[in-house]
């Protein structure tokens, strides 16, 4: 497909810049995709998790751990509260920490936070490799240790790979988690490229559970309306021509599994209620700094995010509008839980003031 639309022409001597802003996928071709693994709901079920958003954490420092005290950082984001953990997408197989080690000791961590708060835990294992064949070995190691996840970049290693990986994922009931590195490359500039629109339709015909997607209100980039006409291009079944938020075609996924959109960049505790009201309950929130930087350590920090998780949730079920009262929902959670309140205290100051260079 990319090589028949986004091919040659791009480099013709004629053009000085050339923009791809979006494409009508026909069912018929959409049709001969697999999609998404598992998809939304079979990853509910599996996690046997409903009705908030999930919470996760990229451990950090991202490059430098040994692999036991990287184990004993998922551990203890696992056992403050959180869903999952992941490796930063640089996590590869270095010498100060070899993927197998890494992966042996990140499965004990999820155990054991399993044991203690008797709830479903994963850990995104980044699975990328050099060779399809290396990647595929990653991926059944994790299976045969039991974790639910692992993860891939599917820009840096390629659609095709991406494609092979979600295949073996289905038929082993792994659960994909795809980052995308690499795409502000091809997407940031206005005038020539593609946008990521483009890349996250691809990502759901190749097959992925999870793809980051921008925060909104974090240190990446992304302009609200036009987030949220890609989040919903890759979670919704059926979605309308919408020119204010970006969707230039009807697109009919004919009931392809959905993927779930990660916010993930620069967000923190004050964030919450913002995240909670813009993504809704099909997301992942990841908060990595906004996690390990708690004052007391990463389980109290962990436990931060979830009291104010819970909190925003039952206030929104509860009817109350998050974008207006978001701050006082926050400080009235913050009287029962310390570790929120020291982490609305560390964070009070930081703030992320960018144009967006994504707008229509």
């Amino acid at each position: 497909m990319f090589t028949s639309i986004v091919g040659n022409v791009f480099g013709f001597k004629a053009l000085r810049a050339l923009r791809l802003e979006d494409l009508r996928i026909p069912t018929a071709y959409s049709k001969t995709f697999q999609g998404p693994p598992h998809g939304i709901q079979v990853e509910r079920d599996k996690l046997n998790k409903y009705g908030r958003p999930l919470l996760g954490c990229t451990i950090k420092p991202k490059l430098g751990l040994s692999a036991k005290n990287y184990g004993r950082a998922c551990y203890e984001c696992l056992r403050g509260g959180l869903d999952f953990t992941k490796d930063d997408e640089n996590v590869n197989s270095q010498p100060f920490m070899r993927w197998r080690d890494r992966f042996v000791f990140c499965a004990e961590a999820i155990y054991k936070a399993q044991a203690e708060t008797g709830e479903i835990k994963g850990h995104y294992l980044n699975a990328t490799a050099g060779t399809c064949e290396e990647m595929i070995k990653r991926a059944a190691f994790a299976r045969e240790l039991g974790v639910p996840i692992v993860m891939h970049d599917y820009l840096t290693g390629g659609f095709t790979a991406n494609t092979s990986l979600s295949y073996y994922c289905r038929d082993n009931g792994l659960l994909l988690h795809i980052h995308r590195a690499m795409h502000a490359v091809i997407d940031r500039q206005k005038n020539h490229g593609m946008h990521f629109r483009v890349l996250a339709k691809a990502l759901r015909m190749s097959g992925g559970d999870h793809i980051h997607s921008g925060t909104v209100v974090g240190k990446l980039e992304g302009e609200r309306e036009i987030t949220l006409g890609f989040v919903d291009l890759l979670r919704d079944d059926f979605i309308e021509k919408d020119r204010s938020r970006g969707i230039f075609f009807t697109q009919d996924w004919v009931s392809m599994p959905g993927v779930i959109p990660v916010a993930s960049g620069g967000i923190h505790v004050w964030h919450m209620p913002a995240l909670t009201e813009i993504f809704g309950d099909d997301s992942v929130l990841q908060f990595g700094g906004g996690t390990l930087g708690h004052p007391w350590g990463n389980a109290p920090g962990a436990a931060a995010n979830r009291v104010a998780l819970e909190a925003c949730v039952q206030a929104r079920n509860e009817g109350r509008d998050l974008a207006r009262e978001g701050n006082e929902i926050i400080k009235a959670a913050c009287k029962w839980s310390p570790e929120l309140a020291a982490a609305c205290e560390v964070w009070k100051e930081i703030k992320f003031e960018f144009e967006a260079m994504d707008t229509l």
